[in-house]
């Protein structure tokens, strides 16, 4: 059984929702990823996507292109993510890791190198923002042949015909945007409206569902939990890191964002 379908398993017999960070690999700076990540586990993270940095992160908000911006410029590429990853799965070997970013990296590296170089790494899955899924088949099979798995988009303006394709395809978890546009926009974000499209997507996956976009404290959390499997936080935890000094300081404020969601889905 894969990290992630054992993370999840073991959710759903205890009767919890999982909790899901993203972070930037490299921001607030190169040092502090893993010590990041790490504490982010300790305060009760279930899965971590780690953001691998892009120079035109076309469907992210201002705050995490900046710490994009910031992290290319230290030299966060994705030999240095799959390095960190590396060093993350020296202690701990059980925490599902999920890369999110854009095709073009993958494509540089071709798919085939880069699915092998990532499991080597430790890494259990990938979303790719930019890759449709009517496109995504090859790419699936070579990350099949790894052992990686391609999580799946769905927004409320998917087509029921898209979105029976995505259930039918969906790998580690279908990941529900829960409002159109970009990352962080939490003003944007309709709990009511997300929940009943959460309920069909769960009625129809064969995966559970995470939700993301707009959740950025302990009540969006647990509101948005109520018809998820769990939920993704990332632009209010990568705007609570960008000031950290040092990666002893960047743990600290990791710890200190995500404990009182953890507690609020638990609750």
């Amino acid at each position: 059984m894969t990290r992630l379908k054992q993370k999840f398993a073991d959710l759903k017999a205890a009767g919890r929702k999982a909790l899901i960070p993203f972070v930037t690999a490299g921001d607030p700076s190169l040092e502090s990823t893993v010590p990041v990540m790490h504490a982010l586990v300790d305060a009760g993270a279930d899965v971590i996507e780690l953001g691998v940095p892009f120079s035109d992160p076309m469907a992210d908000g201002p705050t995490i292109q900046r710490s994009s911006e910031r992290a290319l410029a230290r030299g966060a590429g994705l030999r240095y993510v799959l390095e960190a990853v590396e060093v993350f799965r020296q202690q701990d070997d059980t925490t599902p890791i999920v890369l999110m970013g854009y095709l073009n990296p993958v494509e540089i590296q071709g798919s085939e190198h880069f699915a092998a170089e990532a499991i080597k790494a430790g890494v259990d899955g990938v979303l790719l923002v930019d890759l449709p899924p009517e496109e995504a088949a090859e790419t699936r099979d070579i990350f099949n042949r790894h052992g990686l798995d391609l999580i799946a988009l769905a927004s409320p303006t998917t087509t029921a015909e898209r979105l029976s394709m995505l259930c039918d395809q969906a790998q580690g978890y279908l990941y529900y945007v829960s409002f159109a546009g970009v990352t962080g926009a939490s003003d944007r974000l309709d709990t009511v409206a997300a929940s009943d499209r959460l309920r069909q997507l769960r009625a129809l996956s064969k995966v559970p569902v995470a939700a993301g976009f707009g959740i950025k404290d302990a009540a969006s959390a647990r509101a948005m939990a109520a018809d998820a499997d769990g939920v993704v936080v990332g632009s209010a935890l990568v705007a609570a890191l960008a000031e950290a000094k040092g990666a002893e300081d960047a743990a600290s404020r990791a710890a200190a964002f995500l404990a009182p969601l953890r507690e609020a889905l638990d609750a």
